[in-house]
């Protein structure tokens, strides 16, 4: 005779991961600081779990002495690479300077410069693709910085840099290419993942 109780829960997928490992596969993607609380929900683990696990993993990391460490900073969690190995990062960032920007490091660059202020997400559906590396890269150049937040959401702002301009031999922005024939309306930007090309194109001519 079947249970008047009805079936048991089944265990979260979650439930089953090992917390430090999982908290190592989130930090190794986030782009800001990440809150205990928040991470806490994602693996639906207790807050005070969750809190333990990191300050222990910030321990191990700096006890192995490990070219990386897990800071608290702003309210939340995140990797940064070690101040001691700052020659090796500054001589790689350098290096990657000198290299010509790939397809979708100028697509991404040039819907910056046409739509800044910009967030990452209406970067990434204007292009029609994530693009989270690429804006990473594109900062880790000097080519483009943080400006403030989008009031309705909270996301972070991005805009060109005077190093941009000096890079594309421009005086301001105002000297970028005109690009009406191009661009949609406001309205129809993120239905049309097509610009970003088009913008790429017109940037690269006036280089």
């Amino acid at each position: 005779m079947p249970s008047s109780g009805g079936a048991s829960a089944q265990p979260s997928a979650l439930a089953e991961l090992e917390l430090k490992p999982a908290l190592e596969a989130i930090l190794m993607i986030v782009d800001e600081p990440a809150t205990s609380a928040h991470l806490a929900d994602v693996l639906e683990r207790p807050r005070r779990a969750v809190e333990a696990a990191l300050r222990e993993l910030a321990a191990e990391y700096t006890a192995q002495g490990r070219g990386f460490e897990l800071r608290f900073v702003a309210g939340g969690w995140r990797f940064y690479s070690r101040a001691a190995c700052a020659p090796a990062v500054e001589r790689y960032v350098l290096d990657g300077q000198q290299a010509r920007l790939t397809q979708a490091a100028l697509e991404t660059l040039a819907v910056i410069a046409y739509r800044q202020p910009v967030s990452r997400s209406r970067v990434s559906a204007v292009r029609g693709v994530n693009c989270d590396g690429v804006m990473r890269t594109l900062v880790q150049r000097g080519l483009v910085e943080e400006t403030g937040s989008e009031p309705e959401t909270g996301a972070i702002l991005y805009r060109t840099t005077q190093q941009f301009l000096e890079r594309m031999g421009l005086r301001g922005l105002d000297e970028l290419p005109e690009l009406a024939p191009f661009l949609p309306e406001a309205d129809d930007v993120e239905a049309d993942s097509q610009e970003g090309s088009a913008i790429a194109e017109a940037v690269a001519g006036s280089r």
